[in-house]
């Protein structure tokens, strides 16, 4: 009988799903862990808010430093109560000349962004449709499976690049004068480097594009590579929310204080069908990117909070002072016999 009963249990032993005892899988190996005491705490948080705050008052005038000038043109350029067909019309002329003058001197180079409000390019559908293969080789060209509705062409041609964001391209354009000289604009290094040399390559050109019955955006030149075509690759790079700026170019030269800018902008993109806005941003930069208090009142706030908090827990500490437990009484010094009190 006790044979028997030794072998079922040997057998039950490797059968059962227990693992094999060790101080790892039992999470008993030696580790560090601390007594917050209140001079720890306090000091802590003390020293978050001396490191903090200093970070956000820099960031804070580093954001103020920026001169941006923003102009919302989509509802004055519009002349007819008929908007969405009047932005429909390839026989209307849709130029529109804008004057902005400059309150503070604007040290180049000038970033010039388009801003869309109400535009989501993180839906699901939208971001799906493309194929980065196509964009990054001329052999997958009809790698099309991905690009519906924009996939192939009325006479079923692939289209490059196929798909709805490449489809919907930006097609305002802007024409700047600076107290009426003209001042060019430059579009170059206006993409993110890993993408004009590795996503898009350098053999893939635009094939069949905006040719079906319904355009969507912006042409493109078919002479021209689409690690070359810019502002195809900056619209490609889709934005997370719906108010979203990207750029359009670079003003390399100085304006200063109270010049007049004339704009001359072709109102092309249609954004009245779905309720959008269009803007044009014009702005400089400095160490900490361009406008943006977010970041420093964000530092100040958590600083400042945490000096409170400081401050609260000194108070407390001398109102009602609190003796510390005898550290030997913790459960893992009371097994290690090599604690010394």
């Amino acid at each position: 009988m006790s044979t028997s009963g030794s072998e079922s249990d040997s057998v039950a032993a490797k059968r059962s799903m227990k693992p094999k005892y060790s101080k790892f899988t039992q999470q008993e190996l030696p580790a560090w862990k601390p007594l917050y005491t209140p001079g720890i705490v306090i000091g802590a948080f003390s020293l978050i808010g001396i490191i903090f705050i200093p970070i956000g008052l820099v960031s804070i005038a580093a954001s103020q430093e920026v001169v941006e000038l923003v102009d919302k043109y989509d509802g004055e350029c519009v002349t007819a109560n008929d908007k969405v067909g009047f932005i429909q019309d390839t026989k209307t002329d849709k130029a529109c000349t804008r004057t902005i003058t400059v309150p503070k001197p604007m040290k180049g180079p000038i970033q010039v962004y388009y801003q869309l409000e109400n535009f989501y390019q993180n839906h699901r559908r939208y971001v799906k449709s493309r194929s980065d293969n196509q964009l990054r080789s001329k052999e997958f060209s009809s790698v099309i499976k991905t690009c519906d509705p924009e996939a192939i062409s009325e006479g079923g041609a692939p289209i490059v690049p196929c798909g709805l964001i490449a489809w919907s391209l930006f097609n305002d354009t802007f024409t700047f004068s600076v107290n009426k000289k003209t001042v060019q604009v430059n579009k170059k290094n206006i993409a993110w480097s890993s993408d004009r040399t590795i996503k898009f390559g350098s053999d893939v050109f635009p094939e069949n594009f905006q040719k079906g019955g319904l355009i969507g955006g912006g042409q493109l030149n078919e002479k021209l590579p689409l690690s070359e075509q810019e502002d195809l690759i900056v619209w490609m790079r889709t934005a997370a929310l719906p108010t979203f700026r990207k750029l359009y170019g670079r003003i390399e030269t100085d304006i200063m204080a109270s010049d007049e800018i004339t704009v001359v902008i072709q109102n092309n993109y249609n954004t009245y069908s779905f309720g959008g806005t269009k803007a044009l941003v014009l702005s400089t930069t400095s160490w900490i990117g361009g406008k943006n208090n977010f970041i420093g009142f964000a530092y100040v706030a958590i600083g400042t909070i945490s000096l409170l908090i400081a401050l609260a827990f000194v108070g407390l500490n001398m109102v009602k002072p609190r003796t510390l437990g005898d550290p030997s009484y913790l459960s893992w010094n009371k097994e290690n016999p090599d604690y010394v009190q």
